[in-house]
């Protein structure tokens, strides 16, 4: 059998793949089986923040391969703790609970709140607001967390205590927070699965401040958005706004799976003994790789994100075949006149590799994308949105 015959007789079919086996790469280049190659424009969704085999990420994580591959909880390991000490530097956060994911780390950050209210305003505080078109992960209860009421059709009963509200609505939201004695708030700055849609400035500091002055723990879902992918270290730092809980993971890891709980001063001592824990979470091969990542996102690298963001925007914009461009830094969200199915299976044909989000074609290159391949992949999208356009 074929590599993609095997996979559809032994692989549960949870994925609607394209027909590409991806076999090598380097940067943001790829190579399939017939050897073929592609502009990667979406970096394993939003995972591979430098690229596919980078050289500093493959030292890291090689070179602590040889040490030690996986230890306990029960003992000290020494990238855990760098890693957790410079995204607390970074942040302004004040410790950190590494997961393996963004659903886990999600789940972390909803028992965090849970926790704080009940302990500080009793076990009825316990509701969490989330807002319609949200993706928060997809076990049980992140799906609750999630505001599509299509993810939650075959999987009830959900885990109770999630409502959600209109993005962007504020008065709507804090209603509905007094009437549920919520516990919590959970955001997407930009809700990336839901179009690449960023939420209001304005809506954003009007719950940054509810929050606080209503003492709910407010928690900013940064899996898809944080780590440079925006231009800033996360999303939220664009809103001028701290969180009390930041949750992330995807771009974190650099291409290993890792989620990471980010606490700030107001539940920074929340968990204590036996509240959470994780065989995985912490892996110190995941943590070294983690850690070559984050060392390079400084103010330089972030500045070069921002400026090839406001190339990919200015070239799409008004383009012929496209309505519309969202998102922020190099995550993108286009609104073609043709399908966004019929605009990715197209760009895969001339060797480009391009994202869905609802009905848009969506962009998350790896951040540190040379300057020629995002041209050619941005003047591809462009003549396909175009010449698809006038069928």
């Amino acid at each position: 059998m074929s590599i993609m015959e095997l996979d559809t007789t032994y692989v549960a079919g949870t994925y609607k793949r394209f027909p590409v086996e991806i076999v090598s790469g380097k940067g943001s280049r790829v190579v399939d089986a017939n050897g073929k190659e592609y502009i990667d424009m979406g970096s394993g969704i939003g995972v591979t923040a430098f690229g596919i085999a980078d050289d500093a990420w493959q030292a890291a994580v090689t070179e602590q391969i040889g040490k030690v591959q996986h230890m306990s909880n029960l003992y000290y390991t020494e990238p855990c703790a760098r890693l957790a000490k410079l995204l607390c530097e970074k942040t302004g956060m004040k410790k950190v609970f590494f997961a393996n994911s963004g659903a886990e780390a999600n789940e972390g950050a909803i028992k965090v709140a849970r926790k704080y209210a009940a302990e500080k305003h009793g076990p009825d505080h316990y509701t969490i607001i989330t807002l319609h078109n949200s993706f928060h992960g997809r076990t049980l209860t992140t799906l609750a967390a999630t505001g599509q009421d299509h993810f939650h059709k075959l999987f009830q009963p959900l885990t109770p205590g999630f409502v959600s509200t209109p993005a962007n609505d504020f008065e709507a939201l804090k209603t509905l927070a007094l009437e549920t004695k919520a516990a919590g708030i959970l955001i997407e700055c930009i809700q990336g699965e839901g179009g690449v849609l960023p939420l209001t400035t304005d809506f954003v500091k009007a719950v940054a401040e509810f929050a606080a002055q209503q003492d709910i723990v407010l928690m900013v879902d940064e899996v898809q958005t944080g780590n440079g992918r925006t231009g800033m270290l996360y999303a939220y730092q664009h809103f001028g706004i701290r969180p009390d809980v930041v949750s992330t993971a995807k771009g974190l890891g650099g291409g290993l799976p890792i989620g990471a709980v980010l606490m700030g001063e107001k539940v920074q001592s929340v968990l204590g003994y036996g509240d959470h824990g994780s065989t995985y979470g912490g892996n110190p091969v995941c943590c070294a790789g983690a850690l070559s990542v984050i060392e390079r996102l400084d103010d330089a690298f972030l500045s070069r994100v921002r400026r090839l963001s406001g190339y990919v925007f200015a070239s799409l914009h008004g383009a012929p075949g496209i309505e519309s461009v969202t998102g922020l830094g190099l995550m993108v969200g286009i609104k073609t006149r043709a399908p966004a199915a019929d605009i990715v299976k197209e760009c895969i044909s001339r060797g480009v590799l391009c994202l869905t989000a609802k009905d848009k074609v969506r962009l998350l290159p790896a951040l540190n994308i040379p300057m020629e391949d995002l041209t050619y992949a941005i003047d591809t999208i462009k003549a396909v949105s175009a010449e698809l356009a006038e069928r």
